[in-house]
């Protein structure tokens, strides 16, 4: 490993970074081992529900041409891959149908990067189930705090966000070369290298939740690719500027401007895990739209009906508008099942209407529900606007305050202003599980199958062929 010689990785942010990595593969926590394999869960059933849609098609086409070494497993394909393309397809999966953990306030969805590239990793190492889980909360922890480092408080908000940037991918291909390298067993100094070498490898724009296009569903995909390349490449003797993160031109800077929380990056590393503050979503849509779901199935359980409402007016975070509510058109007239799940006013009607599985499901997100004239009706009296209490309590949540004025001239307001999911209002282990079996029922009984390694993978010698069915 003579190549990185002369970068030595000492005492700076990606160095730190790799120090933590590192101590915790040695001993991980068994809390944090517990909260990897509900994740883990959450992801493979996510992707099992994704396999029908046009971008992992694209995914599976992709790495079928390629062709390679069968080291790693990819859902919905019998022959296995080179780790990064099955980690291509696993992690297009996992972020296809926006289904995937959420945390606040970085605005990130880690574990749809992070677990396929830790577990194409594992695979192909031969790793025990131990180490894919511990190489899962490593690099989610790591991506999240690239993300909060990225949080501006003058603005309150992430400057990724406000620049357009997708820092799930972006901070992703880093944490995804974190959880790689602990699966493969890296050293502290390569894992530095692999996650310096990452840096230049994320990427990913916002544009597509406002106007529209498939190439977001791709993100993860992406991110989990790079961050396994970046590994194999440390390995192999590449190197990265110890500066990477917090140098002139390094990440932060190019990034986030002069943005950077050191803090937020490194302070009680190990000590303090910010995954505590990664929800796992309950409803496959934008999470801006959450406490609007809340709202309006609350509302439906008092009585009110579609053909009572006369207008609905649902205060919110002006950051959240830009990506739920504007532009106003496209909103309300959704294209697809797929953009619908970013619409405000569309999610709020099919809620109100009467959802399914644990409150709106995937079933209620089809082409044909965009095209209901009744859901068109309704979506189109919902606008939102700005709500101050709602920004005092942004990013940490996203509040709802929904005004109802119904036909015959009563008005009915309900407040959500904490997200299900979020450590305030936590989604249970068995509510977790049922999520999983509502997106493995394509699976029939291998779904249980399939559940139960997963919930004892922690017991795996190694995770080779963990998902072949």
């Amino acid at each position: 490993m003579a190549a990185g010689a002369d970068t030595p990785m000492i005492g700076t942010a990606v160095a730190r970074l790799a120090e933590f990595a590192t101590s915790v593969a040695a001993a991980p926590p068994p809390a944090v081992l517990h909260d990897s394999t509900l994740r883990l869960l959450d992801v493979v059933g996510i992707s099992v529900a994704a396999l029908g849609t046009g971008p992992a098609e694209v995914a599976r086409s992709l790495v079928t041409r390629w062709g390679g070494a069968p080291l790693a497993g990819a859902i919905g394909l019998a022959e296995r891959l080179p780790a990064p393309s099955a980690a291509l397809v696993n992690g297009t999966l996992a972020h296809a149908l926006d289904f995937d953990d959420t945390h606040v306030p970085s605005i990130l969805h880690p574990s749809a990067s992070i677990v396929p590239a830790a577990l194409a990793a594992a695979e192909e190492a031969g790793a025990s189930g131990t180490t894919l889980l511990t190489a899962i909360a490593v690099g989610n922890e790591i991506a999240i705090r690239l993300g909060n480092a990225g949080f501006d408080p003058a603005i309150n908000n992430s400057v990724f966000f406000e620049r357009g940037l997708h820092a799930t991918s972006i901070c992703g291909a880093i944490g995804a070369a974190a959880a790689a390298a602990v699966a493969y067993g890296l050293s502290t100094e390569r894992t530095a290298h692999a996650m310096a070498i990452a840096c230049s490898m994320g990427a990913g724009l916002l544009e597509a939740n406002r106007a529209g296009g498939s190439v977001k569903r791709m993100h993860c995909g992406w991110a989990a690719h790079s961050g396994i390349v970046a590994a194999q490449s440390a390995a192999a003797g590449l190197t990265g500027p110890p500066t990477v993160l917090e140098g002139r031109f390094g990440f932060f800077q190019a990034y986030c401007g002069d943005t950077y929380d050191e803090a937020a990056l490194l302070g009680e590393l190990g000590e303090r895990w910010e995954i505590d503050a990664c929800f796992v979503k309950p409803y496959p849509t934008n999470v801006f739209t959450h406490t609007g779901i809340d709202a309006a199935l609350a509302l439906r359980a008092k009585g009110l009906r579609a053909e009572d409402v006369a207008s609905v007016t649902i205060g919110a975070a002006a950051a959240t508008l830009r990506t739920i509510a504007n532009p106003r058109e496209a909103k309300i007239r959704p294209e697809s099942g797929y953009h619908a799940q970013f619409s405000g006013p569309f999610t709020f009607a099919l809620a109100l209407r009467g959802g399914s599985g644990l409150g709106v499901y995937l079933d209620d997100f089809t082409d044909a529900a965009v095209a209901d004239p009744i859901n068109l009706e309704l979506a189109a009296k919902v606008t939102h606007e700005s709500d101050p209490r709602c920004e005092a309590i942004f990013p940490m949540h996203f509040p709802s305050i929904v005004t109802v004025v119904t036909t015959d001239g009563h008005t009915l307001v309900e407040e959500v202003l904490a997200n299900r999911g979020t450590a305030a209002r936590p989604l249970t282990a068995d509510e977790v599980r049922i999520k999983y079996d509502l997106n493995a029922r394509p699976l029939g009984a291998d779904a249980d199958v399939l559940a139960d390694r997963i919930l004892s993978v922690a017991q795996r010698g190694h995770v080779r062929g963990l998902l072949s069915l």
